[in-house]
């Protein structure tokens, strides 16, 4: 099996897609997310891993774009990973040599008080991606320059890490999802993810929509739009639920709402990842803001 994640290696992508593959097959680098999904439809891979949600910057719209307009893949999966930032030098580099600093502008504006108050004199110089910021630190020599990427990127290119958890807020958590050609079967601990639009945007329209989820006792994740594409004002509406499509109670209410939906598109049913057990990664006040 291989498993398709967006490049290059040493990113938190690639370690969503080594958690999810879970040391089945191969795994792939391709350059957008896009690309993701032509590689599974054309059969490049079996399963791709897109990021799809992030805790402080709210969903990634690209991702949900797809599923919604272009892509017929199923959600299979879901992974969540810490996003932890390291400051990564070369070899010998200590803090009062650095004057520049690179990474990915989301990565620096995630360590934002940590380059004020360390760094502060440093330039900051924006990079395609954190792992290609560390390994162009790791390999160029320059005591001067350092890059702020996942430990992972530098066990690969060598870097030497001087500083751990810099980020903000250390409760930044990265939502990502497989996306595969096949519906994965039920689990009995799972979560189903659909699109809607409304037949008509009149008071209590989606109070309606809605209505039969809390009827049928089920409990909704997210709730949230993105516009149509078509006119503005006018939103299609992305809930994730507990349970899976098969599931009695999610069916009954999933064919109550398709009647009252002008659009509706089930994105795919998969196996809940368990969030709960990365509260412990925080639970020590060194974790915390």
């Amino acid at each position: 099996m291989e498993t398709a994640f967006l490049g290059p290696r040493g990113t938190f992508s690639e370690e969503a897609a080594l958690r999810y593959a879970d040391g089945r097959g191969d795994l792939v680098a391709f350059a957008s997310i896009p690309a993701l999904t032509s590689a599974v439809e054309t059969g490049l891979a079996e399963a791709a891993v897109l990021p799809i949600e992030n805790s402080i910057e709210g969903a990634v719209s690209s991702t949900l774009d797809l599923l919604i307009h272009e892509t017929p893949l199923r959600i299979v999966g879901e992974v969540v990973v810490p996003v932890r930032h390291m400051l990564v030098t070369a070899a010998g580099t200590s803090l009062g040599d650095i004057t520049v600093v690179s990474s990915h502008p989301q990565a620096l504006g995630q360590c934002r008080r940590f380059l004020e108050r360390c760094l502060p004199k440093a330039e900051q110089v924006a990079a395609l991606s954190t792992a290609g910021a560390v390994e162009a630190v790791a390999n160029g020599g320059d005591p001067a320059r350092a890059a702020i990427g996942p430990a992972r990127a530098a066990e690969l290119y060598g870097g030497q890490i001087i500083a751990r958890d810099i980020q903000d807020i250390r409760g930044n958590l990265t939502r990502f999802v497989a996306l595969a050609r096949e519906d994965a079967p039920a689990t009995g601990d799972d979560k189903t993810s659909l699109g809607l639009t409304l037949k008509a945007n009149v008071p209590g329209a989606l109070f309606k929509v809605l209505l039969p989820f809390a009827e049928e006792g089920i409990q909704l994740t997210k709730l949230e739009n993105r516009p149509t594409k078509g006119w503005i004002g006018d939103y299609v509406f992305l809930i994730d639920l507990e349970g899976h499509q098969v599931d009695a109670p999610v069916r009954r209410a999933v064919d109550r709402i398709r009647e009252q939906a002008a659009m509706f598109k089930i994105f795919g049913s998969y196996p809940r990842f368990p969030v709960e057990t990365l509260r412990d990664l925080y639970a020590s006040p060194a974790l915390l803001p």
